[in-house]
């Protein structure tokens, strides 16, 4: 297979868009031949405004999760690998969003994108269309970032907040690394944990235990890729202990759920 040939520009929000949006990704890519990736889960929203050569985003669990001959869209919180497949040169920016700051940007609670990818058509209000047609006609990297600053920061000025204890629980299970117990989390937040795990699900798209699970494997696929980046051998076992996990089969077995392969396979394949 012809490997894509393409640029990619990282760009840093607005000062105050930091706490919500970490980084803008612009890319160009061309690819001769149909390439075709598989996306690991997480406990994030991707948001892709593109333009040009549309991709297919498909779940293997269910076509209704997927979407196809799309330019832009928006896929919620997955618990399961996915893949994408395009052609052709295709133009956009990528970003990752934490559930609660999408839920803001988007208007709608993150139940209803669970396991799904939707084209930015779909969505309340058509701001994303609107916004797609002029990053395209920017005339350049800096522009289209600029830009993306003055939506996206007038989106979140016009939202409300979310819940305060909804933000305390995503704060404190992104700082246990999803290694807290959800019973001392629904304690500490004078809710039971029936209630946490409704509102946790409504608006996050995931239940707090299955959020929990996901921080750990996201920890979990980021140091193994670190220590396989230098070419050292990577210790499974200590990664599994240090990212929380009881032992390694239970971290080979978010690694088959979440990324549809073993640890090792997908070192091997990066």
């Amino acid at each position: 297979m012809t490997a894509p040939i393409g640029e990619m520009v990282l760009g840093l929000p607005d000062a105050i868009l930091r706490p919500f949006v970490d980084r803008y990704v612009g890319y160009r890519e061309r690819a001769d031949v149909p390439l075709l990736r598989r996306e690991s889960a997480g406990v994030f929203v991707v948001l892709i405004v593109g333009w040009g050569a549309p991709l297919d985003v498909t779940d293997p669990r269910g076509a209704e999760r997927g979407v196809t001959a799309v330019d832009s869209f928006v896929a919620g919180t997955f618990d399961s690998w996915c893949t994408t497949r395009t052609v052709g040169v295709g133009e956009g920016v990528e970003l990752l969003l934490a559930p609660l700051t999408a839920r803001r940007l988007l208007g709608l609670p993150l139940s209803e994108l669970t396991n799904r990818a939707v084209g930015v058509g779909q969505l309340p209000g058509r701001w994303l269309e609107r916004l797609r047609d002029r990053l395209a006609e920017a005339p350049g990297w800096p522009e289209r970032f600029a830009l993306l600053d003055r939506v996206l920061a007038a989106r979140l000025a016009a939202s409300p907040p979310v819940d305060p204890r909804l933000d305390r629980a995503w704060r404190w299970l992104v700082g246990s690394g999803g290694r807290g117990s959800v019973g001392v989390l629904a304690d500490e937040l004078g809710w039971s944990r029936r209630h946490l795990a409704s509102r946790f699900r409504q608006e996050v798209g995931l239940p707090p235990k299955m959020a929990a699970r996901l921080l750990r494997f996201q920890r979990a696929h980021a140091a193994s890729a670190q220590v396989g980046a230098t070419g050292r051998a990577v210790d499974w076992a200590a990664v599994a202990a240090s990212c929380g996990y009881y032992d390694q089969s239970h971290l080979i077995r978010d690694f088959h759920q979440f990324a549809g392969a073993t640890p090792a396979a997908l070192l091997a394949a990066r």
